[in-house]
């Protein structure tokens, strides 16, 4: 055993200029129109269901419990809503809100698909605008489309967001 002490550090720039992968971008980095397909798809289980259902206090019969599921008009079990929601914002942090000041809003969730245990996720995410900041040139608002598949290719949910992130290089003012 050693007792050698390694240098730790969280600085993002740091991190990648060490030849780490790029987390997120900056507000240069994001084009209107460009689709970012997250990696790597997650398949849902019936242990993260239940565990999300219970650790946030929905005990709805239709995800936690066989037999009243089976009676209803899906005949088994459906995973939680806001559990696919957490996924699809998880699996794009990567792309998008990486170097994140903040998440300002969530915006037109919906689920137009059941998700059931088993289940693999794929989801993708459209930059839909970019802005500057005319007030702090030091960050930019960027919206966003996430759009979450399962295996099939079935649309499952769909959110907007918009997330506040630097900018590499700050701008003029406006």
């Amino acid at each position: 055993m050693t007792d050698q002490k390694y240098e730790l550090t969280t600085d993002q720039a740091e991190r990648e200029a060490s030849g780490a992968h790029s987390y997120g971008r900056y507000l240069e980095e994001f084009e209107v129109g460009a689709i970012y397909k997250h990696w790597p798809a997650k398949t849902v289980t019936e242990a993260d269901d239940h565990l999300f259902c219970l650790i946030t206090m929905n005990h709805h019969p239709l995800h936690i419990n066989d037999i009243y599921a089976g009676q209803s008009q899906q005949g088994r079990n459906v995973v939680v809503g806001p559990l696919v929601y957490s996924l699809a914002l998880g699996m794009s942090v990567s792309d998008v809100s990486g170097k994140a000041i903040a998440n300002l809003a969530t915006e037109e969730l919906s689920h137009p698909n059941p998700v059931f245990h088993g289940d693999t996720l794929f989801c993708e995410t459209e930059v839909l605008d970019v802005k500057p900041s005319k007030s702090k040139l030091d960050r930019g608002v960027v919206k966003v489309h996430t759009r979450v598949l399962n295996q099939d290719g079935v649309l499952v949910a769909e959110f907007k967001r918009l997330v506040l992130v630097p900018r590499k290089e700050p701008g003029e003012a406006a």
